[in-house]
């Protein structure tokens, strides 16, 4: 195992969804959930075949290879960083897992009161929103519900007590054991194997940001 260095990732800049219309993201997100819309990027797929990668020590490379109608949109959020989706015009829409349960895939987004908690319940079926919750998880309660787009989102606020992420921290391992030893006796699945980490294809089509 790598010695433990100084972590790679600070906070979360931008997390990025692919959303079928830019204009209903922007009116849901801005008018119904109240996040401030801060950027329409067109990106230069846009108007140039191509663009060249330049990466120190290497040729430039063409990173991409045909026009891509696209633009990246960003909302602001409370801590300065931002949630985004692309609307890709130019590409067929993406399909649903039916191998993975709808509850899996979501995002997250903490307010500080359970006040403000029951607020955003209010104001989100005050536009006809569907809201489960509150949920308590007992570090978090949470309510949950859908963009227009299919894509489960998240309010939760803290409940945790001051001890209750290190231990958590402490019982991690052993939880992870348990789940490899059930994964194993109960579906004959082993631990995947450590390997090369997949490349970006030689001709990969790389949207900036």
């Amino acid at each position: 195992m790598l010695a433990q260095e100084a972590l790679v990732f600070g906070r979360l800049h931008h997390v990025a969804y692919r959303c079928r219309d830019a204009q209903r993201t922007v009116d849901f997100y801005t008018e119904v959930v109240g996040l401030k819309y801060v950027a329409g990027l067109m990106p230069p797929e846009n108007t140039r075949l191509s663009w060249p990668l330049n990466e120190a020590g290497k040729p430039p490379r063409k990173v991409v290879d045909g026009a891509s109608d696209s633009i990246h949109i960003f909302f602001e959020l409370g801590d300065g960083s931002y949630l985004a989706f692309f609307d890709v015009a130019s590409s067929p829409q993406e399909q649903e897992d039916p191998a993975t349960p709808w509850w899996v895939k979501h995002i997250a987004f903490e307010t500080d009161s359970m006040e403000k908690l029951v607020a955003a319940k209010a104001r989100l079926e005050a536009h006809g929103v569907q809201v489960l919750g509150p949920k308590d998880h007992d570090f978090c309660q949470s309510i949950y519900f859908m963009d227009p787009d299919g894509h489960r989102l998240e309010i939760t606020v803290r409940t945790e007590e001051s001890d209750t992420w290190r231990e958590l921290a402490a019982d991690a391992p052993v939880e992870l054991a348990k789940w490899n030893e059930l994964k194993r006796r109960k579906y004959g699945h082993q631990p995947a194997p450590g390997g090369k980490i997949a490349a970006m294809p030689a001709d990969s089509t790389v949207v900036p940001a």
